[in-house]
């Protein structure tokens, strides 16, 4: 059945918060005809809309499948608790926003996951849309479910919940998925299920986890992970899109019809960094660098901004001011758009990249909001055990310059929690918002500065170099963070002129657990989805406790704990969960790189500097694409 379910939907919509979010037909949404496709994707970003309908991988991925002929892709968010208790009452299906159609009417149910904290959602809407909650339970006519994103390069987790995921790029690898699908249907879906998935594993680059068993030793580690179908690959590799001036998505950005996090038109400058920033599995998965040329990136925000009508427009990218031609974008773009009071911003900027210029040039037509750095570590040794070479004199002189040119407000973020930290590392985080405040006061003459202080508890991450270290319990953390709140806090000059604001440790915890579980951690997931847990990324709605007791419920009978997967640092020889997926970086790289932490040695970025072997440019038939172009983005000419 494919028919639309809204006449069911309208009814109920009423009755719950922001109805909008569900009815669809945002500006530049597409609706084909159904019988005029044989391939049709829905396309979840499991979240709510506001922070679902913003996210670049699904706009992108819902732009290139519509592009083909015969092929189809709808969207689909995660429903509010509310919406979910009518849905189920009235049995409504899990649906999409554009046409309203049964997800489970579709081939692919495709999940874009960029944090581990979505996965309840996923088996709400699975069971929602009527879709055995595990693979092996699925028919024919079930969708294959597909998940992808950042969080997809470990996906043994949900391994039981999912048929297949992608790791890496996805703009090539659903088409190449599509065509697999098409051929198979229009042969008359041979072999049924288990065919499709099998052409798909062996392509090599899509993992199909019912295709792999996974063997435990006795003290709870992986043995191995072994095929049980002839024709698998033993290893799964990363889709990498290389020249992104060939992809220039989205073109038609989706405008929302409510309130969303991000409200601009975003452009991806580039992909991948090389900075080398051990905690960071976006930088370490996402290598190598891979600039859009100052042209590409121009005829995208002109395209962009007349199919949208926004009045901002994002310059992403893991580390923005590193583009190799950024001080010309910055210009380039602020002289074309200075009649039309376009404004721009990057997401935030190095201590080390960052000028007056450029800060300059992104606020001529906009705000001047606050700034924002990252040093992450507190102080000078943890950020070299972290491969942040910011030094403290770095920090002081770019605020300087920034509050000696009418900035009023820094925000800095750090982590806590970070391998071989200690107390005094974390409260000389306090001691570096003081002497920024200081230097403010002094080079502005003026007492109204402000520095906001954001921390994160660190989460070690699949494929980084920290891949093997201990995580800092919850109250250790918390322990942490409550003597850097009492320091600030009883600084009587400058106290008050900073903002404190941190999380707990223990959502960080559960996240941990998620991000280096394996499969016995499916029986957590599930237990927590059906104990009611939903929505575990937003703070009003995650309970940590629901979490513990589902662990301490299911994980005991295989051996293990919560303690085990976060707590515990690994050692060399062990498999680690994700080994057969493969990120293109050398697993003994990595640990010569952890090894470099542990002795608090730096390691420069190899976009400047001879290659360090890392292993994703050989391995993955890649290499490092970057400017300059020598280009100038002229102004537009104005047609009369």
């Amino acid at each position: 059945m494919s028919e639309s379910v809204f006449p069911q939907l309208e009814a109920l919509l009423p009755h719950v918060q922001k109805p909008i979010q569900y009815v669809g037909g945002e500006l530049n949404s597409t609706v084909k005809d159904w019988d005029a496709c044989d391939v049709r994707w829905a396309l979840m970003y499991p979240d709510a809309y506001e922070v679902g309908l913003p996210n670049q991988g699904v706009m992108i991925l819902y732009e290139v499948l519509n592009e083909r002929e015969g092929v189809m892709a709808e969207r689909t968010y995660s429903v509010w608790p509310d919406l979910e208790a009518l849905m189920r009452e009235h049995k409504v299906p899990q649906f999409t926003v554009d046409s309203h159609r049964p997800v489970s009417a579709f081939d692919v149910f495709g999940l874009s996951f960029s944090t581990e904290l979505g996965y309840t959602n996923m088996l709400t809407a699975l069971d929602l849309a009527g879709i055995p909650l595990e693979a092996r339970n699925r028919t024919v006519d079930h969708p294959i479910v597909l998940a992808g994103g950042h969080a997809a390069f470990n996906p043994e987790p949900i391994a039981e919940f999912i048929d297949a995921a992608i790791i890496g790029d996805g703009e090539q690898a659903v088409l190449d998925m599509t065509e697999i699908i098409r051929t198979w249907k229009a042969e008359g879906r041979p072999g049924g299920r288990e065919e499709v998935l099998l052409r798909l594993a062996k392509t090599g680059s899509v993992y199909i986890p019912g295709f792999y068993d996974v063997e435990y030793l006795e003290d709870g580690r992986i043995g191995r992970v072994v095929p049980n179908r002839s024709g698998v690959p033993w290893r799964v590799s990363k889709h990498t899109v290389m020249d992104l001036d060939e992809w220039p998505y989205p073109k038609q950005p989706l405008v929302p019809l409510a309130e969303t996090v991000h409200e601009r038109m975003s452009v991806e400058i580039f992909r991948g960094c090389t900075r080398g920033c051990r905690f960071c599995q976006a930088g370490m998965i996402t290598r190598p660098v891979r600039e859009r040329s100052i042209t590409g990136i121009g005829e995208m925000v002109e395209k962009g901004l007349k199919a949208t009508g926004f009045e901002e427009v994002g310059l992403l990218s893991l580390s923005s001011a590193d583009h190799t031609e950024i001080a010309d974008i910055a210009k380039g773009l602020a002289d074309r758009y200075t009649d039309d009071k376009i404004g721009l911003s990057l997401p935030s900027t190095r201590v080390d990249a960052f000028n007056v210029d450029l800060a300059n040039e992104l606020t001529r037509n906009g705000r001047r909001s606050g700034l924002t750095f990252a040093p992450e570590g507190g102080s000078e040794r943890m950020r070299k055990v972290i491969n942040k070479m910011v030094s403290e004199e770095d920090l002081i002189r770019t605020v300087a310059t920034a509050y000696g040119n009418g900035w009023r407000q820094v925000k800095l973020y750090f982590m806590c929690g970070l391998p071989t930290e200690t107390d005094e590392d974390v409260l000389q985080i306090a001691d570096m918002a003081i002497n920024v405040i200081a230097k403010g006061r002094e080079v502005s003459g003026q007492n109204d500065i402000r520095c906001t202080v954001s921390i994160g508890g660190f989460v070690p991450k699949p494929h980084t170099p920290f891949q093997w270290a201990p995580q800092l319990s919850a109250e250790e953390t918390d322990a942490r963070l409550a003597k850097l709140r009492d320091k600030i806090r009883g600084d009587k000059k400058y106290g008050r002129s900073i903002g404190f604001r941190y999380h707990d440790g223990k959502p960080g915890i559960v996240e941990g657990l998620l991000s280096r579980g394996d499969r016995r951690i499916g029986d957590v997931i599930r237990a927590v989805y059906e104990d009611g847990g939903r929505f575990d990324g937003w703070r009003e709605h995650f309970s940590y406790d629901r979490w513990m007791e589902a662990a301490e419920k299911t994980l005991p009978a295989y051996g293990v704990d919560v303690a085990w997967y976060t707590t515990r640092e690994r050692t060399y020889e062990e498999v680690l969960p994700w080994d057969h997926l493969d990120s293109g970086l050398d697993k003994d790289w990595l640990w010569e790189d952890w090894q470099d932490a542990l002795d608090e040695t730096e390691v420069e970025d190899c976009r400047w500097t001879p290659c360090f072997d890392c292993g994703v440019c050989p391995q993955m038939d890649t290499h490092i694409q970057i400017g300059p172009t020598g280009k100038k983005l002229l102004p537009l000419s104005v047609v009369k």
